[in-house]
Order: structure tokens, then C-alpha cells, then sequence
């Protein structure tokens, strides 16, 4: 049958000469597999622009419960970034970002409040003017959704430690959300963000490195 849905693009991978499986985060049915052909062609570079990573999408779907790779009618993207693609913080970021969701967001439950948690959280990516620990606001909120969120700093350190001022900080993070402006150094934003990643190690199985790391921590020394 044929659905409207909204959707956030996870990653494509091609598939034959000319055509791409695109996995979707949608609205309405969670992580969706489709297949789109035509699009690796000199003459529908705007449509394989459609498809990258993180890209908000409006669709019309042709949807079957329990179907594996399915295919879209109609797309448009329905919030074009202004500066998160050009600004290479916020590039980072999302890079960032992206690897993260490919590896933690598999639940198909609530598929509604996971959607406009990360669409309102890329939309607000993309407008915010210093986004430096906008990942860490993120791996928080997202947290929430995926049913482990923290109420205490310590059930995101377990059986590690941060200094005093560090783990305050953490505390502060765990309250606040992305327009919160805190006065953080370098080092403590990495001490944080190793915190929260290897929080998200313990609660989700094959969750692993993130290979973008090293250049998000060097973008935003």
C-alpha cells in the first residue's frame, strides 16, 4: 500500500551500476530498507542528493508489513540545512552523529518519538551559532528515547571516575538541552564524551569505536 511518511536518511549503499539501497529512519515504521534506481547517473545528481546521510526527507512509500527492501513513489526534502553542510564544525558533528545512530537505533517501538527527537535535533544543529557540545546534548537526549537514560552521573560512569569539577559538569549536561551555554574546556568535553560513549557501550550490544572520533575531537580542539 502507499504511505506518506517523513524520514531522516541513516546511510546508502550501492547496489548494481546505477542504483542504491537507502535505509531510512521513518516516522511511521522505524529503520526502512529501499531500494532507488537510477540515481548514480550524471543525469540525476540532484535526486542522488536526496540520499545522503541525515537528510530529511518527505515520502510517499510503497509499504508491506514485514517486507525487506521496499521502494519510494515520491521524495522531497522538506528541510534544506543552511549551514550544517557547509560549516565544517557542524559537519563534523554530524558525522559524528550519524555513526552513532547507525549503531544504536534499531527499535521499530516508538518510532514516532525517535523520529522528531532527531529531526527537531539536526534542525537545531543547523541554526545553532556555537555548537561545540551539541553531540554531548544529543547522546543525552537520545539516551532517553532508547530507554537508558541517566538520572545520575553516576549510573553513566559506573565504575569509572572524573574530577570533581568534571563530573559537575555532567550533571549539568544530564539537566540541560542544546541552547544551554556552558563553560567547558577541550579536555573536559573529551573526558565527557568518553563518559557518555562508553555508557552507550554497556547498554547497547555491538555498539564498538566510533571511527569518526578522532576527527570530531580534533575538529573541536
Amino acid at each position: 500500500m502507499l504511505v506518506k511518511t517523513k524520514g531522516i536518511v541513516f546511510r546508502q549503499t550501492p547496489y548494481g551500476d546505477t542504483s542504491v539501497i537507502v535505509n531510512i529512519f521513518t516516522e511511521q515504521f522505524g529503520l526502512q530498507s529501499y531500494i532507488v534506481n537510477g540515481v548514480r547517473t550524471h543525469s540525476k545528481k540532484s535526486k542522488a542528493a536526496l540520499f545522503q546521510p541525515l537528510t530529511l526527507l518527505e515520502l510517499v512509500v510503497y509499504h508491506k508489513e514485514n517486507g525487506n527492501i521496499m521502494r519510494i513513489k515520491e521524495v522531497k526534502c522538506f528541510y534544506p540545512y543552511s549551514t550544517l553542510t557547509r560549516e565544517v564544525s557542524k559537519s563534523t558533528i554530524a558525522l559524528f552523529l550519524n555513526e552513532v545512530l547507525n549503531k544504536a537505533v534499531k527499535e521499530q517501538s516508538h518510532a514516532s518519538e525517535i523520529y522528531t527527537f532527531i529531526a527537531e535535533a539536526l534542525m537545531a544543529l543547523d541554526q545553532q551559532s556555537k555548537p561545540e557540545n551539541f553531540h554531548l546534548h544529543f547522546l543525552i537526549g537520545l539516551s532517553r528515547h532508547l530507554g537508558f537514560a541517566p538520572n545520575h552521573t553516576r549510573e553513566v560512569l559506573g565504575a569509572h571516575w572524573l574530577d570533581e569539577p568534571e563530573e559537575k559538569l555532567l550533571g549539568q549536561f544530564l539537566l540541560l538541552d542544546y541552547h544551554a551555554t556552558l563553560p567547558i574546556s577541550h579536555s573536559q568535553r573529551k573526558s565527557l564524551l568518553t563518559c557518555l560513549l562508553r555508557f552507550y557501550q554497556t547498554h547497547i550490544d555491538g555498539f564498538g569505536e566510533i571511527k569518526s572520533l578522532p576527527v570530531l575531537q580534533e575538529v573541536l580542539n
